[in-house]
């Protein structure tokens, strides 16, 4: 196919009124006809339908075709379709190239019909020149290693090596801390079943402890990585030891970091018992609060407020007096109504 001239048919889909009710598709297949080395073009009420797939196989013999584009809707839902019908043609799927016409074109211009079918042309210009230099690939199969390494010594990890390891997996499990567990550690109990942490984390520990099939490599990190899915090197780091290790996944299950907000902002920093709400369940998990307060303030997500942060400099405190003067004042307002 390499050394063939292009011979490239376009398939233009009108997808019922989705695209056909705004992209006016005989001028886009009229057009297509004229671009350089497209030997056959033809409109489908829907090319992914029986009859659809039908006209791309016997027109693939029929047209002598060697590069197939369907212009329709959006390649994550269909391209694995239009592919496998070419492979039944006996042509090399890697041969095929997707313009999505409905999402980029006419769903977003529909008020537009005529720059829409203008986009929609520009669209399958871009598509024949994209196939002209296509090339058939191979996909050879290779050896896949069993083994897995999990990032994380969360409560996620810990899952997914159990999970991994109980299938006959190979695993290592990585954790940057000197101990495993993560966040759970300092959580009290689990909404909504209010379930205490240790029952859930404890059993998970004793598990990965007691599996001759998980290697746990605490204050661990990853220094390189190199390969693709199947066959991966990793470089694990741990102060100045480095360890290759091979294997065929790897799982990122690296946690989450809890949000400490700037020093002021809500007065957080200023008075002790302003906190977050994982400082909070930590001094629930300690024991440490032995009288219930009387009343409970909760201001739900601090810091997602783009002016909160903005407001603030590295230090936390405002950036000028007016900024400083703005903040409290809208810290005093959601403050009186959260009273």
């Amino acid at each position: 196919m390499t050394e063939e001239e292009p011979r490239i048919g376009v398939f233009i889909c009108h997808c019922g009124v989705n695209i056909g009710g705004v992209v006016n598709v005989p001028e886009v297949v009229k057009y297509a006809k004229t671009l350089p080395n497209v030997a056959y073009a033809e409109a489908n009420i829907y090319t992914c339908s029986e009859a659809g797939l039908a006209s791309i196989k016997e027109n693939i013999k029929k047209q002598g075709l060697n590069r197939v584009i369907v212009a329709s809707c959006t390649p994550r839902t269909h391209e694995p379709l239009f592919r496998s019908a070419c492979r039944e043609a006996s042509l090399n799927h890697y041969l095929f190239e997707m313009a999505n016409i409905r999402e980029q074109c006419s769903w977003v211009h529909k008020h537009q019909p005529e720059k829409a079918t203008g986009k929609a042309k520009d669209l399958v210009r871009m598509a024949v020149a994209r196939a002209t230099w296509l090339e058939p690939q191979e996909e050879p199969e290779l050896e896949i290693k069993d083994t897995s390494l999990v990032i994380g010594g969360g409560i996620a990890g810990l899952t997914a090596a159990l999970s991994l390891a109980n299938q006959g997996f190979k695993v290592y499990l990585i954790e940057k801390d000197p101990e495993l567990g993560g966040n759970l550690r300092k959580l009290s109990k689990l909404y909504p079943t209010m379930q205490d942490t240790r029952d859930i984390l404890e059993p998970a520990l004793k598990a990965v402890k007691s599996s001759d099939k998980i290697e746990t490599l605490l204050s661990t990190t990853v220094s390189d990585a190199e390969g693709y899915v199947g066959n991966f090197k990793v470089t694990l780091a741990r102060g100045e030891e480095k360890r290759d290790v091979d294997v065929g996944t790897i799982v990122v299950a690296c946690g989450a970091v809890a949000y400490t907000p700037p020093k002021g902002l809500y007065q957080y920093g200023e008075y002790p018992n302003i906190m977050t709400q994982m400082q909070l369940d930590e001094l629930l998990k300690e024991g440490k609060v032995k009288n219930a307060p009387e009343r409970v303030v909760m201001i739900q997500c601090v810091g997602a407020r783009k002016g909160e942060i903005r407001a603030m400099d590295l230090a936390g405190f405002p950036k000028s007096d007016t900024a400083r003067k703005d903040s409290q004042s809208q810290e005093r307002r959601r403050l009186a109504l959260l009273q």
